[in-house]
């Protein structure tokens, strides 16, 4: 069965497996799943992104994503929240100067800009907009 929102598919696996307790989860590839799982990583949302290359012999017929997420001391998960802003029925575009912010700056929201996809702060220092794909708290 085909995904009509792979974006929204690779959010929500990873959501579940932050509320499940899975110390890590494999989404579908994309570039575009592949520069937000790295946006993951480098805000410190999740520890690592490895990208798993086609192998038969393990039985990975296609490109994957392993996401190893991150949990706090407790075991909390650090992500709280992580929305879908723009869908495939309804896209979201936001100008350079009217970017939100989320939770105070605590959080990021995810632009896909015409130099790519970076977080909120970025895209305001470049002066950029673009679509606005999702926000994570």
């Amino acid at each position: 069965m085909s995904v009509s929102d792979p974006i929204a598919d690779a959010l929500t696996k990873i959501r579940n497996a932050y509320r499940a307790g899975h110390p890590h989860v494999i989404v579908k590839h994309s570039r575009i799943i592949e520069a937000l799982t790295k946006i993951l990583a480098e805000e410190n949302f999740v520890n690592s992104v490895q990208v798993l290359d086609k192998d038969p012999e393990q039985k990975i017929n296609y490109r994957r994503i392993l996401v190893n997420l991150r949990y706090t001391n407790d075991g909390q998960p650090i992500i709280q929240g992580l929305v879908r802003i723009s869908k495939p029925g309804r896209r979201v575009y936001v100008k350079a100067d009217k970017i939100p912010s989320v939770f105070n700056n605590t959080g990021c929201a995810v632009i896909s800009t015409s130099q790519g996809v970076m977080v909120d702060r970025d895209a305001r220092i470049n002066r950029v907009g673009g679509e606005y794909i999702c926000k994570v708290w």
